[in-house]
């Protein structure tokens, strides 16, 4: 989002002229040379409020005045805010006087209506288009010009500002309202609310409802407003609900027990993060719209290319410096010895720690450090250079192969002003950065204070794949800097697409995105077709840290409406207003990167359609506020952008994460790529189910042979090991809760599948797959059907239903999720095991399954009557053993996952002795990843 192109703060005022009793109105524009100014290379110059007069804000303004209620509101719902604030007010002065009512507003809202009641005479707001609104307000107006905005110096809000001249004794009613989306960032959720009543209110409370369907994991509410208030702040939490109250009586208000100011005087903050079943993400329809959200968890960071470029001209002296040091210790400690670095400082001239990329080494790392302690900064500011010899140092080590492929790499750039030295021309350097960068780079920029051309260090971020934040030049600068890296030290994914069913979607958001971040939250947004589906269904693809993704989930289309129907304080509009929050941001956004007129021209348009059907104050469109007989008008608006050189005027601290954006690399494929979960079921399989029954198909022999293992819960049982291909297959007992007649059950509860020769493993269980691969860790849930390549290893997981390992193309392992009721006195959750009969094992195969690769030859005789009248009996030779077997049979879960198939077999008695080579106590191993001691043929 771009800083001139937001209302940040609005001057509305009128006059009460008592004798006439009519009312006069004027909307202030502020002097132009406080909105800022332009020099000759086009750079923005913004004036700010001076620290007085920021101490000096007061929600409402005014001489003896009797303030009756302040009331803030916000309704969350699915990370989409709603907020209402509401005072009532008392002219209880002798004379008529000015009353002020001031909200301050993150910078990332959306304001959507203003309504205000003077002695019974409402104004209600409608957005419009600027030039409409201004044609109507013109027609009523007596005097006054066009709305203005000055820039407030608060590091994440915005300012509201309307004034009323009232006669004694009037009642004036203030209302504003405004839309919000909840950004992710480092895991959590923040919305923050700034309260600064400025007198005491004996109504005075603070609600704030939030509603999540997939559940609430976290709430918290942080002391932001001081200790003064500890144990006010009241947080009701259900499942998927939480009503946060902050409502101190008249005497809590109090600074001190006999005062009469206010301590109310600060930030209220509610932080909190949702329930994630599942890597695949959140799918949400309603409202004939949808939303994906999408933070995935649990996967291994992906190793960084990282050059910092850090100014070092003479307004870098003093503590700028000091905290850039300061903030530069600690993120060097984050380098990982899979990671590369660099350092160049520059002022007039441009200077290199180490010419190229090198390990993020304990050795590497203290140098680096000294080298920063060093600095001195003096002379003039050379961004041009230092960046493109940045982009050149990448280039250099991605060439000669010092990256990993599947690496990230990035510049951060750190500086306080724009270039003086070599080119200075600001369109020209970011046409220079943009000829040489590469498609796989990012820029994130920095801007630390007022000084800088923060419009140019955004416009030039964006336009490479990252995005830019200001570091308020305070004495927490360092923090700023620190927190800001904490948000993309961790990149999880690249090239990730989230793409849905032909047809079934429209006017979809960005879906595609270069990274991802831990802690973050990839969001898309869209309409839903007409459809017969009741469904709508996504598939997200990405690469991890050695592995491909792809993930999908659905959502039922009706389902959520009906829940929320059923909510008292939940946002029922919250799809079709998140939509088209994150459509106008991104549209915003693009229009400052429009190449031509035309193109900007059908941009505009496309902003000012949503922005007035959807109710956002927006730069293109204005807040009329007119009274019932549309009599008397008011026109909040922002000012007409401001001519630029090369850039936009940008502004704002927001989390990393590029779905505000929608820069030209963007690809807005939406069709997902058709399925393929399930290959046609062979007829015979080796198949391991139940307590555990081990039905052994013989193809040779057109036979199925089935027996028991009888172990203890805890053991792991190699099934397949395999020293040639380096596959190995053990898994572990977990038993039933109780004993059922004197025995207790046991089942497959973990099963392990090795490609030894890549030294990766997948550990499936009941609860989760995990996919190990060194000291790297990657786990993935049961809740969303997903395809995971690492290097010769595939694994196919089918939603709540099971998993497929494959090795090489030529070893398959199925595994089948059986879950039953939590509260079952005696059954558990267990897993099943499915085994093609061409697998293509060596050889020196063995272990209980693994051995009959190497089919043995088997004869049935003698087949007579046994004491169960269902069940023949027969003796089998095999191995050189004579067993006495019982025909029976068991199940196979494949098409029938709730009774089954039956599987007709010869049944083996005494855990299958006679048929297995040893006893089955010769399989049981100490690990899930332990290969089985030799054993001979018996």
């Amino acid at each position: 989002m771009l800083e001139n192109m937001r209302p940040l703060l609005f001057v509305l005022g009128f006059l009460l002229l008592h004798q006439t009793c009519c009312y006069e109105f004027i909307v202030e524009e502020l002097d132009p040379e406080k909105l800022g100014f332009e020099d000759q290379h086009g750079r923005q110059r913004r004036a700010t409020l001076t620290s007085e007069e920021e101490e000096d804000f007061q929600a409402i303004k005014g001489d003896d005045i009797t303030v009756k209620s302040y009331k803030v509101e916000s309704r969350i719902t699915s990370r989409f805010a709603h907020t209402t604030v509401k005072s009532s007010v008392v002219n209880s002065g002798p004379n008529a006087q000015s009353i002020g009512f001031n909200v301050q507003i993150p910078k990332r809202a959306f304001i959507t209506n203003f309504t205000m009641n003077v002695n019974g005479i409402t104004f209600m707001g409608s957005v419009k288009e600027k030039a409409v609104a201004r044609n109507l307000y013109a027609q009523a107006r007596a005097r006054g010009k066009a709305a203005g905005i000055v820039r407030t110096d608060s590091q994440d809000m915005e300012t509201f500002k309307t004034e009323v001249h009232v006669p004694s004794g009037s009642k004036i009613e203030f209302e504003l309202h405004y839309q919000e989306m909840m950004h992710r960032k480092l895991g959590f959720y923040e919305h923050t609310l700034h309260l600064h009543p400025g007198r005491l209110v004996p109504q005075f409370q603070v609600d704030v409802y939030i509603f999540e369907p997939k559940g609430i994991a976290m709430v918290e509410t942080p002391s932001t407003l001081g200790e003064h208030f500890a144990g006010i702040t009241k947080v009701t939490s259900s499942k998927d609900k939480v009503h946060v109250v902050f409502k101190p009586t008249l005497q809590q208000q109090r600074k001190c027990e006999n005062c009469t100011s206010s301590a109310i005087d600060g930030i209220f903050t509610v932080m909190y993060d949702v329930v994630r079943d599942s890597n695949a993400g959140e799918l949400q329809v309603s409202d004939g719209h949808f939303v994906h959200f999408f933070a995935p968890k649990n996967l291994s960071p992906l190793p960084k290319n990282i050059v910092f470029v850090i100014d070092v001209s003479g307004s870098m002296w003093g503590v700028k410096m000091k905290q850039t040091v300061e903030a530069m210790q600690a993120i060097l400690d984050d380098m990982t010895i899979d990671d590369h670095f660099s350092i160049i400082d520059f002022n007039h001239n441009v200077r290199c720690w180490s010419e190229e990329l090198v390990q993020g080494s304990t050795i590497q790392v203290d140098e680096a450090k000294k080298y920063i302690k060093n600095i001195r900064p003096n002379g003039g500011t050379n961004i041009n250079e230092a960046l493109l010899k940045a982009i050149q140092m990448l280039v250099k080590a991605s060439n000669q192969g010092v990256m990993d492929p599947r690496s990230v790499s990035m510049i951060i750039l750190v500086s306080d002003g724009d270039p003086t030295v070599g080119e200075i021309k600001l369109s020209t350097i970011q046409k220079n950065v943009k000829r040489v960068m590469k498609d796989e780079f990012s820029l994130f920029s920095l801007g630390i204070g007022f000084d800088v051309d923060y419009d140019f260090l955004e416009r030039i971020a964006m336009e490479n794949r990252g995005m830019a934040q200001r570091i308020y030049a305070s004495h927490d600068a360092s923090e700023q800097l620190r927190s800001f890296y904490s948000q993309v030290s961790s990149p999880l994914l690249r090239k990730i697409t989230i793409q849905f069913q032909q047809d079934s979607v429209s006017e979809v958001t960005q879906n595609h995105f270069d990274k991802f971040f831990s802690g973050s939250e990839l969001v898309v947004a869209g309409k839903l077709q007409s459809s017969d589906s009741s469904t709508l269904k996504s598939t997200t693809t990405a690469s991890a840290a050695r592995l491909d993704l792809s993930l999908e989930t659905e959502a039922d289309c009706l389902e959520l409406d009906s829940i929320l129907a059923q909510q008292q304080h939940s946002f029922t509009g919250f799809a079709r207003q998140m939509w088209a929050y994150i459509t106008v941001n991104q549209l915003l956004a693009e229009r400052s990167l429009a190449p031509t007129a035309v193109k900007k021209r059908k941009i505009t348009q496309r902003i000012l359609a949503l922005a007035v059907e959807h109710q956002f104050v927006t730069p293109l469109t204005a807040l009329l506020v007119e009274s019932d007989e549309a009599k008397e008008r008011l026109l909040a608006d922002s000012p007409k952008d401001p001519k630029q050189g090369c850039c936009s005027v940008t502004h704002g601290v927001t989390p990393v994460q590029l779905v505000h954006s929608l820069p030209p690399w963007v690809q807005m494929s939406t069709v997902a790529p058709p399925s393929a979960l399930e290959r046609p079921l062979p007829e015979h399989i080796t198949i391991v189910e139940n307590d555990p029954h081990f039905i052994i198909h013989l193809p040779k022999n057109n036979m199925d042979v089935c027996f028991n293992i009888d172990s203890q819960p805890g053991h792991i049982l190699n099934l397949v090991s395999d020293p040639r291909t380096g596959v190995l297959i053990n898994a572990q007992l977990v038993g039933s809760k109780k004993m059922d007649k004197n025995k207790q059950k046991t089942y497959f509860g973990t099963i392990s599948v090795l490609d030894s020769l890549q030294g990766i493993r997948v550990e499936v269980s009941t609860d989760h797959i995990i996919l190990i691969d060194g000291q790297n860790n990657q786990t993935f849930t049961w809740g969303a059907t997903a395809n995971i390549t690492h290097d010769r290893v595939k694994i196919t997981v089918v939603k709540d239903s099971q998993v497929t390992v494959t090795i090489n193309e030529s070893i398959s392992v199925m595994m089948m999720l059986h879950r039953v009721w939590k509260k079952h006195p005696i059954n558990v959750d267990f897993l099943g095991l499915y085994l093609p009969n061409d697998n293509q094992y060596s050889s020196l195969a063995h272990g209980l399954i693994g051995q009959f690769a190497q089919e043995p030859a088997v004869k049935v005789y003698n087949l007579h009557q046994g004491d169960d009248p269902r069940k023949k009996e027969a003796t089998m030779e095999v191995k050189g053993n004579k067993l006495a077997v019982t025909r029976g049979w068991q199940k196979d879960y494949r098409q029938d996952r709730k009774y089954g198939s039956d599987v007709f077999c010869w049944f083996i008695h005494n855990s299958g002795k006679g048929f297995i080579d040893g006893h089955y106590t010769n399989y049981i191993v100490p690990e899930l990843d332990s290969f089985p001691i030799t054993l001979n043929s018996q």
